[in-house]
């Protein structure tokens, strides 16, 4: 059974919630990632920055719809929705515009659960914790490596 630890990138590249969006988004880019932990001074995992998190930033505010009812205004979507959307659109730090509280997995997590996971939470990246310190991440393309036959993968390394 292939697990978490044999498919995880062991040298996690991370941020804290003080680094700028735009350094945030070079890192990614630079570094052909999808996503990044977000740790606190003390290491602690805090949250995940991805790529989509950035691009929310580039989202025009939508107007939240309402109806009226007796002189009254109803929203119709939750204001909580509304104000995190605010938040992402005009952060300026990480801690503005990552996902807090992440979804993570342990180095024993299997393969078919963390496929599970990344699939019916749409999530790109998840943090591999051990005994509650970050041990790896685990991507999409770490997955689809497995995909592959063993001399291809072999293959790559050697180009």
């Amino acid at each position: 059974m292939i697990t978490a630890r044999d498919i995880m990138t062991k040298e996690v590249l991370t941020v804290s919630p003080e680094t700028d969006v735009n350094k945030a988004a070079r890192l990614l880019l630079d570094n052909f990632m999808n996503g990044m932990p977000v740790v606190d001074e003390q290491g602690n995992l805090v949250g995940i920055i991805c790529q989509s998190d950035l691009i929310a930033q580039q989202k025009k505010l939508p107007i939240p719809s309402v109806f009226t009812l007796l002189d009254g205004f109803i929203p119709l979507v939750s204001r909580k929705n509304f104000e995190n959307e605010l938040k992402k659109i005009v952060a300026s730090t990480v801690a503005e515009a990552m996902t807090p509280n992440p979804i993570t997995v342990g180095p024993e997590s299997s393969i078919e659960e963390i496929a599970r996971l990344m699939v019916d939470k749409k999530l790109h990246t998840l943090p591999v914790m051990d005994e509650g310190k970050l041990i790896g991440v685990v991507g999409k393309e770490d997955i689809l490596r497995t995909l592959l036959p063993c001399d291809e993968n072999s293959q790559d390394t050697q180009e």
